[in-house]
């Protein structure tokens, strides 16, 4: 007699996966379920590496600035305003500091001296395995940038804190991982 699996935490159970798609930076995973209620359902699962969301905070005599980036983002064929963040897929091992740090001057070509973990957030749970953290970086200086092919177009643009926040506000800023990064650092008190 086969036994079934044991259901998780909220009392689902896998009866079986698939992968029904994958590349280097995402893999989409199929689930055949039994739900709670004890019917079957399908799940479908994005599966990718975890990411950073970096805030770069320039203390200035006229106020903090925000450097922001401006990215093309085909999905949705718009240019977004962004915080810079990413994920390293060819480093899994690479510490989620490294990794801020990293991505941050390779898309802005700065470098802080201080870099602040704020907290995990995880982007989409309704349909995603992805997590990242959030971090302040601080104690910054201006170098060349590193970009990937594949961020060529990306702009940075260094605004006051007060203007990012209309931007939230007024809807210029709608990337949902920018704007809960910037509630994680601001409920912190740290800007």
């Amino acid at each position: 007699m086969t036994q079934r699996p044991t259901p998780d935490a909220g009392g689902y159970t896998t009866l079986s996966t698939r992968t029904a798609y994958e590349n280097p930076w995402t893999r989409v995973r199929e689930d055949i379920i039994l739900r709670p209620n004890g019917r079957e359902g399908l799940y479908g699962v994005v599966e990718r590496g975890d990411f950073v969301v970096i805030l770069p905070l320039w203390e200035r005599p006229d106020g903090p600035h925000v450097t922001l980036i401006r990215q093309y983002r085909y999905p949705i064929q718009k240019r977004m305003w962004e915080l810079p963040m990413g994920m390293w897929e060819h480093r899994p091992d690479a510490t989620p500091d490294a990794v801020a740090r990293g991505e941050l001057r390779e898309e802005t070509g700065l470098i802080a001296t201080q870099m602040r973990d704020a907290g995990l957030l995880y982007q989409g749970a309704g349909y995603t395995t992805q997590k990242g953290r959030a971090f302040l970086a601080t104690g910054l200086t201006q170098g060349a940038h590193q970009r990937e092919e594949t961020e060529e177009d990306i702009t940075c643009h260094t605004v006051p804190l007060s203007e990012m926040e209309a931007m939230i506000l007024d809807g210029r800023i709608t990337c949902m991982v920018t704007i809960a990064a910037f509630g994680l650092i601001r409920a912190r008190g740290w800007i």
